[in-house]
């Protein structure tokens, strides 16, 4: 029997060049490449995704359903990158330490979407406090989160790259996403186990990757009022034997950068490093996730997902 083949729709975008990046190298699959004059082809893309043993769409949205529909072959696996899948019913959110049964559900798989960036961060500190009680189903929960310029894609990394350092100061920090619905909130508010929709507020820094998600939990106006420890504990037990994703220690900033919460510490890892800040005399807690949004929350996460589609060691690729 042959190496497992792997084809990646869309190999020039950004998540498509990291996880081609990741599993170049490895000899334990062979990937299949379209001619370059070939990759805008529908046919000869149907005829590569459907001879391949997992297709990975690198794609936009309405690209990725398009790729979908090209299937006839029963027998191909696809890992979608994009954001078109994440909430349907007939396919499998491919988050490994979402809960105990996923893997088995991700190895068994016909369909899988990687989960985003953003969600993935949200979902690692929030759905184990929603399965537990701590956090009530009906609680409005509120998420600040900023990412690095690369989440936006190659356009946003382009004019990021081109502009002059004194246009890149007056671009520091900056909130988007102010007429609400992002993409990503119907992906939270599914798999979060919540009733209502959080409300999401992201913004872009001026770096490239890197990424933090903060929930902040005023316990004072939850369901017998949990401590910080409860939620700490809750959260390390969750993923006590989880290799990617790591709970600090309560009230631990000793991971910061100076005087502040470095957003690039998780870097070039596939980790999503969580942190519980609380004070039991205010009644406040913040929950954070940090990590590397093209490791983790893109790439990373592709190649963790299709290792367990083919029955492969989890880590392979992930360093």
């Amino acid at each position: 029997m042959g190496k497992p083949t792997v084809f990646i729709d869309g190999a020039e975008g950004t998540t498509g060049l990291q996880i081609h990046s990741r599993l170049n190298d490895r000899d334990d699959i062979e990937i299949v490449s379209i001619p370059q004059e070939k990759r805008k082809d529908a046919q000869a893309r149907s005829q590569f995704i459907n001879s391949a043993d997992v297709a990975i769409l690198c794609l936009p949205d309405d690209a990725a359903r398009e790729a979908v529909n090209f299937v006839t072959n029963p027998n191909v696996k696809i890992l979608d990158a994009s954001s078109a899948h994440r909430v349907a019913d007939d396919w499998i959110y491919g988050f490994p330490e979402l809960e105990p049964k996923r893997r088995e559900e991700i190895k068994n798989a016909k369909r899988v979407s990687n989960p985003g960036c953003y969600p993935t961060g949200f979902l690692t500190c929030v759905r184990p406090l929603v399965a537990d009680g701590i956090i009530p189903k009906d609680f409005p929960v509120t998420i600040n989160a900023i990412s690095g310029y690369s989440g936006g894609g190659k356009k946003l990394i382009e004019e990021y790259q081109s502009i002059s350092q004194e246009q890149a100061d007056a671009y520091a920090y900056g909130i988007y996403g102010l007429s609400f619905g992002h993409k990503h909130v119907k992906e939270m508010h599914k798999h979060s186990g919540l009733q209502c929709p959080p409300l999401f507020v992201p913004s872009v820094g001026n770096f490239e990757k890197g990424m933090l998600v903060q929930i902040p939990l005023p316990l004072h106006s939850l369901q017998n009022q949990p401590s910080g420890e409860l939620i700490h504990n809750t959260l390390k037990e969750y993923y006590q034997n989880e290799k990617y994703v790591s709970v600090a220690a309560l009230n631990d900033d000793s991971l910061r950068k100076a005087k502040f919460f470095d957003a690039q510490a998780a870097n070039d890892t596939n980790l999503v490093q969580v942190f519980v800040f609380a004070n039991e005399e205010t009644k406040e807690a913040l929950l954070i996730a940090r990590l590397d949004n093209l490791g983790k929350g893109a790439s990373g996460a592709a190649v963790q997902n299709l290792n367990i589609m083919l029955g492969l060691d989890e880590d392979l690729g992930l360093g």
